[in-house]
């Protein structure tokens, strides 16, 4: 929950002018809901796709607060994150409530970025690969094959998120590579990811990006990412 509408349209202008002529990555901002309409204002000419954060999987009904993925697809967004952590630990999103919204983000032709991770209990537990199993098959069962084209997988390890605390270049290719063999879509990476551990992180086998968090909110950290991951 950062960037007023206002503070949207001077990032996204100079993102814009930050990441002119750039390619070689898919770049996509997710910002909140009302900021989306001057995301997609000024980042229309440009290869920088717009997702919003979250969706509802219904089109339409006596959801008061919810957003229809179908609005969302009308409005010209491109996709949705589905189950970020923080929804996931604040929000009381469960594995069923992420499968239906990543059912009807799916079904509105949005494309979904769908997230996963265990938290640092689990992980010290041991828990984790039966964690993120539960979660990829929660998925799996909602998914079509004719819309894995439009999914992504994001690897979130709950206790890397916002704490600084990055896991390493071995657990997240560990957890990808572990993901990749019960779905068989891109897997990125998030959790603290920043321009001095990107490169590590992005040259594992398995690692197909990052879902960026903070250093999301500075142009230049941001851009910093999207270079690196044109390169490795």
């Amino acid at each position: 929950m950062y960037k007023s509408p206002s503070e949207t349209r001077v990032f996204c202008a100079a993102l814009r002018a930050r990441l002119d002529g750039f390619d070689g990555v898919d770049v996509i901002v997710c910002p909140a809901y009302t900021s989306l309409h001057e995301a997609l204002g000024i980042l229309a000419t440009t290869e920088i796709g717009v997702f919003a954060q979250n969706a509802h999987w219904a089109k339409e009904g006596a959801f008061t607060g919810e957003i229809s993925p179908s609005w969302l697809a009308e409005m010209g967004v491109g996709g949705t994150l589905i189950a970020h952590s923080e929804r996931r630990q604040l929000f009381a999103e469960t594995d069923e409530s992420a499968a239906l919204r990543i059912e009807g983000s799916l079904d509105a032709g949005l494309h979904v970025i769908a997230c996963v991770g265990e938290t640092e209990g689990e992980r010290e537990a041991g828990e984790t690969e039966s964690v993120v199993s539960r979660q990829v098959e929660a998925i799996c069962t909602v998914v079509e094959q004719d819309n894995l084209e439009r999914l992504a997988i994001a690897y979130e390890p709950v206790w890397a998120i916002g704490t600084g605390r990055t896991a390493t270049p071995e657990q997240a290719e560990e957890a990808h590579e572990l993901i990749k063999s019960l779905l068989d879509v891109p897997v990125l990476y998030g959790g603290s990811v920043k321009p001095e551990n990107a490169e590590e992180l992005l040259s594992q086998p398995n690692v197909d990006g990052a879902l960026v968090g903070g250093a999301s909110l500075q142009v230049e950290s941001f851009a910093a990412i999207c270079e690196t991951a044109s390169r490795v």
